[in-house]
């Protein structure tokens, strides 16, 4: 089993087609197939089911989907940390939430740069699954997240506590259901709240699981939402959106968890913001 088959492999799954894989990793199709014949004869079993429609995953290959992930990531994190440019001595990987990066992770890496040039920096988009996944195989150092990870050789501390608003394009007050009303969901402990607040039957214009879209959506084309207040800071200043008069906020906490063994090498991760 070599790395390339395992990239092969990923390539064949995101595109579901053999064709279309030889193409992105820009080798013959018949590359590809003897690249996964000997992936899958080296794991002994069929990964996936190939034919002229397709590729399909068979039930072993999507048991084997996430390691290959995990192992195509690990490697690609080998590569950077042993060509690291002059004056640059680590990596510091943090898996971040989307939701939090604007007015959060953002502002904390741009600090963090800026305080410690001799080290790298690295942000991929994950959720819980994924970044519980990456801190446990060592791939990332720390995530950034709506709720802590714990585990062995794990450690977590809040991060920042924040209110989720109810803010408009235009200055109103709190009605029981707005029209124009746009529903971001923040995961299961929300929408309970939400629904306690605001007890209404009445479907939303338009619903987004990314507070960053949601804020780019009702800018363009009026209306309300629960937003962030750090990534809606700027434009309550500016008059861009105004706070709804009346309206419950919701507080959140977003958590900071990362590898204990990693504490020593980033001395910034237990320490308060």
């Amino acid at each position: 089993m070599n790395i390339t088959a395992i990239q092969t492999f990923l390539s064949v799954v995101r595109t579901r087609n053999l064709n279309r894989a030889a193409e992105e990793m820009n080798i013959t199709q018949s590359a590809v197939s003897a690249r996964l014949d000997g992936l899958e004869h080296a794991l002994g079993a069929q990964l996936l089911i190939r034919s002229r429609k397709g590729a399909t995953l068979t039930k072993e290959g999507f048991s084997f989907l996430e390691q290959a992930q995990v192992i195509a990531r690990a490697w690609d994190n080998a590569r950077a940390r042993v060509s690291l440019p002059h004056g640059v001595t680590t990596v510091f990987s943090l898996a971040c939430d989307p939701g939090l990066w604007t007015g959060l992770g953002q502002s904390w890496i741009d600090d963090l740069r800026n305080r410690n040039p001799d080290t790298a920096f690295e942000v991929w988009t994950a959720g819980t699954s994924d970044a519980r996944s990456w801190l446990q195989s060592g791939m990332s150092d720390a995530a950034l997240l709506p709720e802590p990870i714990t585990g062995p050789d794990l450690k977590s501390r809040v991060f920042d506590t924040y209110e989720l608003m109810q803010v408009s394009t235009r200055p109103r007050k709190a009605v029981e259901w707005h029209p124009d009303y746009i529903y971001v969901n923040y995961g299961e402990g929300f929408r309970a709240q939400h629904a306690e607040t605001w007890p209404s039957d009445e479907t939303a214009s338009a619903s987004f699981s990314n507070p960053d879209w949601a804020l780019s959506h009702l800018l363009a084309h009026g209306g309300s939402a629960y937003l962030p207040e750090p990534l809606i800071t700027s434009h309550l200043r500016d008059g861009t959106l105004y706070r709804v008069e009346n309206a419950t906020a919701f507080e959140r906490h977003c958590h900071l968890s990362w590898r204990l063994d990693r504490q020593a090498r980033f001395a910034w991760l237990p320490q308060a913001t």
